[in-house]
């Protein structure tokens, strides 16, 4: 089959971003022809993939949306496809990769109500009835239970529609036969004390990662325990606003804060703890790919894959609703414990 994928943005280290390539790949593998549709490309064209760059402009977001969705609508009459894949919610689709989380949920109780009145909430609400309305006929992929009883909640979708996956983890994740040398190496370039504690949060949206909770968490270690500790974030996102609040707290030197980057097994072995203390997460990938590498997790209950923590007894998860002393507390008791960590 040809089949046309759709996405607003392609980067090589975000999370939906990830999960669409590999299941392109996958369904190249198969011997159907991808076409991507898309605003922007940032990276390597796989080979064997059609890129179109759709070619809308407006002033906001949800307008160029629209647009984009309009103009993939003209295209794919002029050159018809045998299947149209989203991994952002919009109208036409046959099937959804729910990477998202519920936005009607979020416009609800995450926002002001005047926010219901605003032409942005009117068109991410329309493009999510698309997808999941009781008369739509898009098949949903479903990455999070957590989700589905929010959509059904205020959409009344069926059951029937709705095909929840397993976890996918990329297997260069998993840590190799030659991991304790790669931890040893990485320690020597980041740790420049032997008792040194490296800890690591990885992921695009610094904001809605949590790192402005990661940061008060560090300040309110103890102070010998503080002096100990290193801070490395990593993610595709402007680091301005938390750099400053690394300085305010007088962390300025125990923080770094990296671009997005493809050697991120070597952070997952040589770190100590992944923090993790998100406002929002659908699932949270990199809590598993921790897990699989040998990394204890602090995370939160919010992220869709947090239960897989506490049934690994692979680290901590801080209940909802949420309290930064908690994060604190938990965060000191785990660094304090080197054997409960191992």
């Amino acid at each position: 089959m040809e089949i046309a994928f759709c996405l607003y943005k392609y980067f090589p280290f975000g999370g939906l971003q990830r999960d669409f390539l590999r299941i392109a790949l996958a369904c190249q593998a198969r011997g159907h022809t991808p076409r991507v549709y898309t605003l922007e490309w940032r990276g390597d064209v796989p080979d064997g993939f059609e890129v179109v760059l759709v070619p809308v402009r407006a002033l906001t977001n949800q307008r160029r949306y629209a647009r984009f969705s309009r103009w993939l609508a003209d295209d794919l009459v002029r050159r018809p496809v045998d299947r149209v894949v989203g991994f952002n919610k919009m109208p036409g689709l046959d099937v959804y990769f729910a990477a998202d989380a519920c936005f009607e949920d979020k416009a609800r109780n995450l926002r002001n109500s005047l926010y219901r009145l605003s032409g942005r909430y009117r068109h991410f609400a329309a493009y999510e009835r698309a997808v999941f309305g009781p008369d739509a006929t898009t098949e949903i992929l479903m990455i999070s239970p957590l989700q589905k009883p929010l959509f059904q909640k205020y959409y009344a979708t069926p059951d029937r529609r709705f095909h929840l996956l397993p976890p996918g983890i990329a297997l260069d994740r998993r840590a190799p036969a030659d991991a304790a040398q790669i931890r040893a190496e990485f320690r020597r370039e980041f740790a420049p004390a032997s008792d040194d504690l490296l800890l690591v949060q990885i992921g695009s949206g610094f904001r809605t990662k949590g790192l402005d909770r990661s940061l008060k968490a560090v300040a309110a270690l103890p102070a010998a325990l503080r002096g100990r500790c290193r801070l490395i974030a990593i993610g595709d996102d402007d680091p301005k606003l938390f750099r400053g609040q690394a300085r305010a707290l007088g962390l300025a030197e125990r923080v770094s804060i990296l671009r997005g980057r493809s050697d991120i097994l070597r952070f997952l072995l040589g770190a100590d703890l992944l923090l993790h203390p998100a406002y929002s997460e659908n699932t949270g990938t990199v809590l598993l790919e921790a897990v699989v590498a040998g990394l204890p997790v602090l995370t939160t209950a919010v992220c869709g894959y947090a239960h897989y923590i506490t049934d690994a007894d692979a680290g901590r998860v801080i209940a909802e609703p949420f309290e930064q002393a908690r994060l604190d507390r938990a965060l000191a008791q785990m660094l304090a414990d080197p054997q409960a960590r191992t």
